[in-house]
């Protein structure tokens, strides 16, 4: 009993010098960074133009930076007031008595004593309290406190139900399991340090985050953002700019323009056209509102639209991949409190720069590579050239009809197309059943310069020969000047009649040929390919010729743009 009682007095006597070591010590702590690499960028960078910086581990995942440590608290303060005057330091940097602050990962502390000696882990695990201690001065906290706590155990991801400040049998699994990734015993009750510790993490990250109410009169929105991240830069209707001021590049952008539910509708398909909103990720159109979530391994976008009486408001919050819990606290700050005024951002708003690959100015996102393909059934299946396919994560008809390769011949050089929704098209390609004449005029239907123009440009030439220049009966040589993008597209007889299928680049690498010489897979090839894959082209005789009026409407109705996305 005796041994008992001494045991635990020597814990309260351990505990009362610990406590008094981290109050005679105080810190001003300018950021808390995930990832050790990211906080070491920092550490140094602050290093280079300070003196004192140090860097500490604080616990799932998070590092602090800090100057010191300084005596006393009044020694920090008037060094954060002097710093903060000087813009050396960001205006959200505050004291902090180091108490969360574990490994040193930067820095010598050499400037004063070592940080609270017992801040590591295995005093906390000797405990200042008992688990019957620690529940007795959880009846101390307030609603506030509590409800505090759970929503730093949210954030840490370890709790995700609803915030009701009672700790109930979820809240106390998700202490236990804090505590258990901590190197904490897990008993579900939550000691005064720990869960000082917890909630101290926690406040850090919002200080490094700065939310704040943004009021933007021009553009007729109120928000709150991520202010020690991101400041205004530019209008470029119907978009406000507000540009990252620090290394992470997060960005956000406001959106505010009139509207109605067509306008909404066309923002959806718009709005997933810019870079700044990846591919991967889940979309949702309503006929009031839409989200756009994207996705890649760079950067991660939210964005939500709705309509707003007359006008059509919202936001989109851009930032790095790797920083989900602070993503996910900024964005759900700018979720709660997105409000709209009548004032709406006129469409003269901006330096009235113009740019193709622009949108107000953000970053039309561009295919890796376009070429052209043409309808051979009523289906929609298309044939191209293999190369417009290769190496390809997402291949998509024209814009936005996401499509998948079903066959491919890769020494001839073609490929076939199936698209993953149901399509209607205007015409299909009737390929030749008998042989063009040598030097017979033909034209080559393709998408030149990729997706600048809305339809196929028609390129007239000549049927040079029936084979290539090495002797290969399934090509054909045509003299004919085309480009890149016209590859995989239809090359059409006088009458209408689809005798090949243009080939990327020459017949021979190893030589450069004169420009106007171009090969194609001619027509009978193209049938077996087909038919070995499922698919009976229409056939037809090579007739009288058509007016060029009439192949050109022929030819937009059968040609389509095929992109490949990375």
């Amino acid at each position: 009993m005796v041994d008992r009682m001494l045991q635990k007095a020597a814990a309260i006597i351990l505990f009362l010098v610990w406590a008094g070591a981290g109050v005679a010590q105080s810190w001003v702590q300018i950021e808390a960074q995930p990832g050790a690499a990211r906080a070491l960028a920092r550490a140094e960078a602050y290093a280079e133009i300070l003196p004192d910086v140090n860097a500490f581990r604080t616990g799932s995942n998070w590092n602090a930076i800090a100057i010191g440590p300084f005596a006393n608290e009044d020694q920090a303060r008037r060094r954060l007031l002097e710093l903060r005057a000087q813009r050396l330091i960001p205006s959200d940097s505050f004291v902090s008595d180091g108490r969360t602050f574990r490994e040193r990962i930067f820095g010598t502390g050499i400037a004063a004593a070592e940080p609270a000696p017992a801040v590591p882990a295995p005093v906390l695990e000797a405990g200042e309290e008992t688990p019957a201690e620690a529940r007795r001065s959880e009846r101390d906290l307030s609603r506030e406190d509590r409800a505090l706590i759970q929503t730093a155990l949210k954030f840490e991801g370890f709790y995700n139900s609803v915030i009701d400040a009672a700790f109930g049998p979820g809240t106390r699994r998700a202490m236990s399991a804090w505590q258990e990734a901590n190197g904490f015993e897990p008993t579900g009750i939550l000691t005064t340090l720990q869960r000082r510790d917890l909630v101290d993490t926690y406040q850090s990250v919002i200080a490094s985050l700065g939310i704040g109410p943004i009021i933007d009169e021009a553009a007729g929105i109120e928000i709150e953002l991520p202010t020690a991240l991101v400041s205004f830069d530019r209008y470029e209707a119907p978009f406000a700019h507000y540009e990252g001021t620090t290394e992470d590049d997060v960005q956000v952008i406001l959106i505010s323009l009139s509207g109605d539910t067509n306008t909404l509708a066309a923002y959806y398909d718009l709005m997933q056209m810019l870079e700044v909103i990846p591919t991967e990720g889940d979309r949702n159109l309503g006929r009031e509102s839409f989200t756009i979530e994207g996705r890649n391994d760079r950067i991660q976008s939210h964005t939500f639209v709705r309509r707003a009486g007359d006008a059509v408001k919202g936001f989109t919050l851009v930032w790095p991949v790797g920083d989900e819990k602070r993503f996910a606290m900024a964005l759900e700050a700018m979720k709660a409190s997105f409000r709209t005024t009548d004032a709406i951002l006129p469409d003269t708003m901006g330096n009235g720069v113009q740019d193709i690959d622009l949108l107000s100015g953000l970053e039309i996102r561009r295919p890796e590579k376009s070429r052209s393909g043409f309808y051979i059934d009523s289906n929609g299946t298309v044939l191209t050239t293999s190369n417009a396919v290769r190496q390809c994560r997402r291949i998509t008809l024209g814009e936005d009809v996401e499509a998948d390769v079903v066959a491919e011949d890769t020494p001839l050089g073609v490929a076939l197309l199936k698209p993953r929704q149901s399509l209607a098209p205007l015409s299909i390609a009737r390929l030749a059943v008998n042989e063009p004449r040598l030097q017979s005029e033909v034209a080559v239907s393709g998408y030149s310069f990729g997706g600048l123009l809305s339809s196929p440009t028609l390129t007239f030439g000549t049927l040079a020969d029936l084979k290539g220049l090495n002797g290969d009966t399934q090509v054909q040589r045509l003299a004919i000047t085309s480009a890149p993008g016209d590859a995989g597209g239809p090359v059409f007889s006088g009458s209408g009649a689809v005798v090949g299928m243009l080939l990327d680049g020459s017949e021979d690498g190893n030589r450069q040929l004169p420009g106007d010489v171009a090969f194609a897979a001619d027509a009978p090839v193209l049938v077996d390919f087909l038919t070995a894959n499922g698919v009976t082209p229409a056939a037809t005789d090579i007739g009288a010729a058509i007016a060029p009026e009439d192949l050109t409407l022929l030819a937009a109705d059968l040609t389509v743009l095929v992109n490949c996305w990375n």
